[in-house]
């Protein structure tokens, strides 16, 4: 079995060696002349060969030159990992990786990672979206660090903090006849054009459930869905945060009846632990969504709660 080497008699030696001498190298680790030399003496016993002549002066032995260039590779290792590992529990190194669906993509994410890199600017944070089952795909299969979306129903191999809520309504071109309403019903959306997209499904288990059944075209992707709405081809049915706000001739109208909403949160593995850099970037996610402090909480939502009869009040931290 190899001998075990512990770090520090092995910086002594370089220490000698670049010192020019056992009372120099003393002085500049502050260390006592003696404790030194049975610093040495106990590493030269434990390797099996001296590593320093005998003479009066520091003169180093075949064996020991050949261990020298060693002992400082060894040494520059140890201390690169260390540095690294530090970082990493200190939270200034390392990449990130988040998955999100596109609506908390562009809404809520800008605002939160750009809070989160001012305070560690030397992580690295990528960001990919999808609909739900991508990133619920990405957290299980450990491609993802963290998720935020929604689940459609429980998953043992997913942890989910619900965050916030976001109201669902339907969402036409502002010449469309529905257009001038306040609220709908989801049975005055009969008769018309219904667009599916990927979050259609979330009327299922609703009054509003029978709508999936009269979508006249699905479309997945958000740009091409955005593109029909606005060639006036039918109207469809949105979570709030994905409504094109800045559309200057789409309009969106949330439902009276039945109150849908989707439930939007921080998922993580059930069967992996977070890195420190993870779990700080976890609880960053969850602190600015609960505080509402980000831009979207005054804007894109803003209209939706007031519908929902809340009064907003100012944050003294924000």
């Amino acid at each position: 079995m190899p001998p075990e080497l512990k770090i520090q008699p092995l910086r002594y030696v370089l220490a000698i060696v670049d010192e020019g001498g056992f009372n120099a190298a003393a002085r500049q680790l502050h260390r006592s002349q003696p404790a030194l030399s049975m610093a040495i003496k106990e590493l030269e016993q434990r390797l099996g060969e001296p590593l320093f002549e005998k003479s009066g002066k520091v003169e180093l032995t075949p064996f020991g030159s050949y261990c020298l260039p060693r002992f400082r590779e060894f040494i520059a290792q140890h201390d690169r990992l260390s540095r690294e590992l530090k970082a990493q529990v200190d939270k200034q190194a390392g990449r990130l990786d988040i998955a999100t669906v596109p609506s908390v993509a562009s809404r809520l994410m800008p605002d939160i990672l750009g809070g989160f890199i001012a305070l560690y600017p030397e992580l690295k944070v990528s960001l990919q979206d999808g609909n739900a089952e991508f990133v619920r795909r990405q957290v299980t299969s450990g491609e993802a660090d963290l998720g935020v979306g929604s689940v459609w129903q429980g998953d043992d191999e997913l942890d989910f903090k619900p965050l916030m809520r976001d109201r669902v309504g339907v969402v036409c071109r502002d010449d469309h006849p529905l257009a001038s309403r306040e609220a709908l019903d989801w049975q005055e959306l009969q008769g018309h054009a219904l667009i599916g997209n990927g979050t259609s499904r979330l009327l299922e288990g609703t009054k509003a459930a029978p709508l999936i059944e009269q979508n006249a075209y699905f479309v997945a992707n958000m740009i091409s869905l955005t593109a029909m709405l606005e060639a006036g081809v039918g109207i469809t049915t949105l979570p709030q945060l994905a409504f094109p706000e800045e559309h200057p001739r789409l309009r969106f109208i949330p439902f009276a009846d039945p109150n849908v909403e989707r439930e939007i949160g921080l998922l993580k593995s059930a069967r992996r632990s977070l890195s420190p850099a993870a779990q700080a970037i976890g609880a960053f996610i969850v602190e600015s969504i609960e505080r509402g402090s980000a831009s979207w909480r005054q804007g894109v939502m803003h209209s939706s709660l007031l519908a929902r009869g809340y009064t907003p009040r100012r944050n003294p931290r924000s």
